[in-house]
């Protein structure tokens, strides 16, 4: 697709009619990454409860940080930093407000399953055999992707990067755990596939991956002065990692429908979404 093409999708996808610009509505952006998914979600029902019109917009990374840097979306609470997404954090710092993080504790990295021989990223030099020579990522725009490419030449690895999306590389995970094969895939902390299966980070003695990173909240400049109530129900919002990743796996089962597994999520939760929205 030409940039010219992305350009005019993106409007379209982003556009409003007058009624929806009255004040009302809530643009949400997010990439569609397992995570995004269940906190978008999550905080659409609550914005929902408020009497928000709320419309959630999925977008590839770049694209999510400058739709709220142009104001085309309201906010996203899908923003990794410091390092998965930094460089667009670095570049557009000055054209929107980041609120905080609302996932703590997050981590990037490769992942093995438990069983497997390899501890550290280092083992690779004389064990990538062992994986056929492979790390299987996601889509090649992804933070994580950038930083396993640095990762590859800062430890000198004679493995090749083979880029995809979040699904392809799931289902590269659960076929090699079936049968009992050795796979090193990129992973990031919270996801589902941690709910699911027995899984190690490989440790990262010169610390490409970086260490604890967040999931944040971002505003477009002056949402808190147009919508107070909204931008006070983001400076609340706050999610467990064990919550998430619980939801995702929910997410993973046949028939699931992520809008349901969020409300179930809320109705257990009661009082903590009640706490966002007061």
């Amino acid at each position: 697709m030409r940039a010219s093409t992305v350009g005019v999708v993106l409007c379209l996808a982003l556009a409003q009619t007058p009624a929806e610009a009255a004040g009302k509505q809530v643009r949400l952006a997010y990439v569609e990454w397992a995570d995004a998914v269940v906190a978008t979600n999550i905080l659409k029902l609550a914005l929902e409860e408020k009497g928000y019109e709320v419309k959630a917009i999925p977008l590839a990374a770049a694209a999510m940080w400058q739709a709220v840097a142009t104001g085309d979306a309201d906010a996203s609470v899908a923003a990794w930093l410091p390092v998965t997404q930094g460089a667009y954090y670095e570049k557009l710092k000055n054209r929107l407000e980041l609120i905080g993080p609302n996932v703590t504790g997050a981590k990037i990295g490769w992942a093995v399953p438990a069983t497997s021989p390899l501890n550290s990223i280092e083992d690779l030099k004389t064990k990538a055999a062992e994986v056929d020579g492979k790390v299987i990522g996601i889509d090649p725009g992804a933070g994580v992707m950038k930083t396993s490419e640095a990762a590859i030449k800062a430890y000198g690895l004679p493995v090749k990067l083979l880029d995809g999306s979040d699904a392809t590389m799931t289902s590269a995970l659960k076929d090699a755990i079936r049968r009992k094969q050795d796979i090193v895939v990129t992973a990031w902390t919270p996801h589902w596939m941690f709910a699911r299966y027995q899984l190690k980070y490989l440790a990262d003695p010169k610390q490409v991956f970086g260490g604890e990173e967040s999931v944040n909240t971002l505003a477009r400049k002056g949402l808190k002065e147009d919508m107070p109530e909204v931008y006070g129900i983001l400076q609340k919002f706050k999610l467990g990692i064990k919550d998430e990743e619980a939801v995702m796996a929910e997410n993973e089962e046949k028939g699931a429908k992520p809008a349901e597994t969020a409300a179930k999520w809320i109705a257990a939760n009661r009082a903590t979404v009640d706490g966002w929205l007061k």
